[in-house]
């Protein structure tokens, strides 16, 4: 097993470069950072590039590895360099970015989020957890959202992104084909004169729509939606957050989430 110490080195610098989304889409990989990451693209089968690890997270882990991978013993510098933080888990996985092409025309089922100029990669990452616990078939990043695969949004999946569709697209275009599919495609709004979202009965198709974290939704897929819905805010704070009220919406709107 091949043992890197200098930041200096040509894999370094590669994986490293995987921060970006330059360098991602130039690789068509990105990284996993933490045991419990790597374990879930096991368990995915993912298609796995390397494997990288501090000596102590080596011996704890390089069973579990897939058979033919190529691990690299790396040092406690080389972790933070590579991770782009000063404490890193210690453990890291090169896989393959998702090639899938997915056309909205052929979904008739399935709850599916749609974030519209969503930017925070935490929120990002956040939503797309909920909507795995939630039960969604999958989550659409429009526009203007921040990347799925950056290092921040990796990390607040923890995993997400291999239990349902996480995609890019054109959201008129989905919102279009789900009604077009007679899927109810629901806004969400910080609007008093919107549809309370108390009001809309559970169900297993629909699409839920959540825009930027000032300026909310589009007014273009705001007039296309079936309904625009409004969280009643009993206290004195102005707004909620984007993660937090999307949590809301999609354990409410679910069915058997009531």
């Amino acid at each position: 097993m091949e043992r890197i110490i200098s930041n200096q080195n040509s894999r370094v610098k590669a994986w490293a470069k995987l921060s970006s989304k330059k360098g991602r889409l130039e690789n068509h990989t990105y990284l996993l950072d933490g045991w419990h990451l790597v374990e879930e693209a096991v368990k995915a089968n993912a298609k796995f590039h390397a494997v990288m690890a501090t000596s102590s997270q080596m011996a704890l882990h390089l069973p579990e590895v897939p058979h033919g991978v190529p691990a690299f013993e790396i040092s406690e510098e080389v972790a933070k360099h590579i991770a782009g933080t000063n404490t890193p888990q210690g453990i890291f996985a090169e896989i393959s970015l998702p090639e899938k092409t997915f056309d909205p025309a052929y979904v008739h089922d399935g709850a599916w989020l749609l974030l519209d100029q969503i930017q925070d990669p935490g929120n990002v990452g956040t939503l797309v957890r909920t909507a795995d616990a939630a039960g969604f078939k999958g989550v659409v990043l429009g526009e203007g959202t921040a990347d799925a695969f950056a290092p921040k949004v990796v990390r607040a999946m923890q995993g997400s992104q291999f239990h349902l569709e996480v995609l890019n697209g054109d959201l008129n275009q989905w919102v279009d084909a789900l009604t077009n599919n007679g899927l109810p495609v629901y806004g969400s709004q910080l609007n008093e004169a919107a549809q309370s979202y108390r009001d809309i009965e559970p169900s297993t198709q629909f699409g839920l729509i959540l825009g930027n974290e000032g300026q909310g939704m589009s007014d273009e897929l705001a007039a296309k939606t079936t309904a625009n819905l409004y969280i009643p805010i009993q206290g004195q704070a102005e707004s909620l957050n984007v993660a937090i009220a999307g949590g809301i919406l999609m354990f409410s709107l679910s069915l058997g989430n009531e």
